[in-house]
């Protein structure tokens, strides 16, 4: 079976990596010290700043950002729309978040909620005591309320740059390390701050309308002491610019975005203009943009029992690639098809009988695998209910094939979640892949997400698809009908949005060389 094409290749991961992590990954929880920070607040005053949404040279978005002060604290609220090409088409979202923030600048609760083509996806939490966060998850009518114990006092994220200046101080050469939440992905990590250089930066402070054109153009420009600030995470590295009460200026991820504060508008032409000029070619795609181009032309990836690609260019500490299917011998990564005829799960029924797998049998958020809709939808895509026979291979295959044939392959901007995806009946791998594994555990078949690289149509793109527990990971491909995946799906994470945010070291980075094995070459001229 030829694989449908690129359109259904990592979209929703790349634009939430680029995007909700970029961007977000600033906007998180540290510790404070709480009378220093309480005292150092008091200089802050309300305002709002406008910022233009930039992948390359291309504009795709704006964003504001608005601080208030109220008798307890502040309230910080954000804005980002987007419109991002990829593949010929455009994905559009609009996110918001809000935060009560007390004296301090500690978080006492936040609103995040996430608009685009399959519906909104909203997240909203509280701080009970000091480290107890609850968060109420809602999307397609489906409610999860999850608990999350922190080790240390979270505040929220928007506020790291107001932390770092208020806090620490933005002298040359100091270094941080701060814990920062992500709301988007409803985890923690420790993120490194480097102060690295100063310098001052002009910045448009208002606007006028050329008579020539009848255009917005700056009329005046500000000269801005700045300090550039580069935070570490993961091996990735964010860079951006603020000035002395935590404003950024200017900031850029390593996928290609940037953003720059500006006036409403000139923001605002930046995007109209950006919509009427329509495809940006190449360079302008989110997805062609982050593509790695193969030397060898795979053809029908399907007629390869195993490949071997050879990865250079990144660090491979950390990445799940020995496993099941894959291993790494040196910096060669060995990937072999399961032989599905004669594999024999060591259990023939459903549910699966033992404790040891229990993580991945239960719902998770935006995995909400006893969600009546999904359990009713599963059962009824395997005849859970009226076959005696329940052996997981046949269910797996049951699932990839009907998720493939339920789904429209369409790209979409999302936070992919097993209820929307099941409601909107569209999506690419991350749609595809979310509510696969949902209904697998609805069955009680063990499965998770696995996220690296898969060839298409001469080139390597980011992808997601699940892997199925039958004496060993076994992957599966549900977006392109695959039972197994061929050989050219490369694993290098494996679970939710939180680990996937380890991908973005690749981008830019890596580079492979396809290697087709002496025996296949010889079986199967090229």
């Amino acid at each position: 079976m030829r694989k449908p094409g690129r359109r259904v290749v990592g979209w929703s991961l790349l634009l939430l990596w680029g995007v909700a992590v970029g961007w977000h990954v600033r906007r998180e929880y540290f510790v404070s010290e709480t009378k220093r920070l309480a005292e150092a607040a008091l200089s802050l005053s309300p305002g709002i700043n406008f910022y233009t949404l930039r992948m390359g040279e291309r504009a795709v978005g704006m964003a504001t950002s608005r601080l208030d002060t109220v008798p307890q604290g502040f309230v910080l609220e954000d804005f980002l729309s987007l419109e991002l090409p990829a593949l010929g088409q455009t994905g559009r979202a609009v996110m918001r978040t809000r935060v009560e923030l007390d004296r301090s600048l500690g978080m006492k609760a936040f609103a995040f909620s996430l608009d685009s083509e399959l519906g909104r996806y909203e997240a909203q939490g509280t701080v009970e005591g000091d480290t107890l966060l609850v968060v109420a998850l809602e999307s397609a009518g489906s409610v999860q309320n999850v608990r999350y114990r922190m080790a240390e006092r979270p505040v929220f994220s928007a506020v790291l740059p107001i932390r770092v200046a208020l806090g620490e101080g933005l002298g040359v050469g100091r270094r941080f390390r701060i814990p920062v939440f992500d709301p988007s992905t409803l985890s923690t990590r420790h993120v490194d701050i480097r102060v690295v250089a100063h310098d001052t930066l002009l910045i448009p402070d208002s606007v006028e309308v050329d008579p020539a054109t009848e255009r917005w153009r700056p009329a005046r420009f500000d000269t801005v002491p700045a300090w550039k600030v580069v935070e570490t995470f993961g091996g990735i590295q964010l860079e951006s610019w603020m000035d002395e009460d935590g404003r950024i200026l200017k900031a850029s991820t390593p996928l290609g975005f940037s953003m720059e504060k500006t006036e409403y508008e000139l923001a605002r032409q930046a995007q109209e203009d950006s919509r009427l000029a329509g495809g940006g070619g190449r360079g302008g795609d989110v997805i062609l943009a982050t593509a790695i181009q193969s030397q060898v032309d795979l053809g029908e990836t399907e007629n390869y029992d195993e490949l071997w690609f050879v990865l250079s260019g990144v660090d491979l500490e950390g990445f799940r690639l020995e496993g099941g299917r894959q291993s790494l011998r040196g910096d060669t990564l060995v990937v072999r098809r399961e032989d599905w005829p004669n594999l024999n799960p060591p259990y023939d029924q459903l549910p699966y009988p033992r404790m040891d797998l229990a993580e991945y049998l239960q719902p998770e958020p935006l995995i909400q695998s006893d969600d009546e809709r999904i359990v009713r939808a599963a059962e009824q895509m395997a005849n859970f209910r009226f076959m005696w026979d329940k052996n997981p291979k046949r269910i797996t295959r049951d699932l990839t094939l009907g998720v493939n044939r339920m789904l429209t392959k369409e790209v979409t901007f999302s936070l992919p979640n097993a209820v929307q995806v099941l409601e909107g009946r569209k999506g690419d791998c991350n749609e595809h892949t979310v509510l696969f594994v949902a209904m697998a555990r609805a069955l009680g078949l063990p499965a998770r997400t696995a996220v690296g690289l898969v060839y298409v149509d001469g080139a390597f793109f980011y992808h997601a698809w699940p892997e199925v527990w039958l004496g060993e990971w076994v992957a599966v491909d549900p977006t392109f009908g695959q039972v197994p995946a061929d050989a050219a799906h490369l694993r290098f994470v494996v679970g939710g949005l939180a680990n996937q945010v380890e991908i973005l070291r690749l981008i830019g980075n890596l580079r492979i060389q396809v290697i087709i094995p002496p025996k296949v070459r010889e079986d199967r001229p090229l």
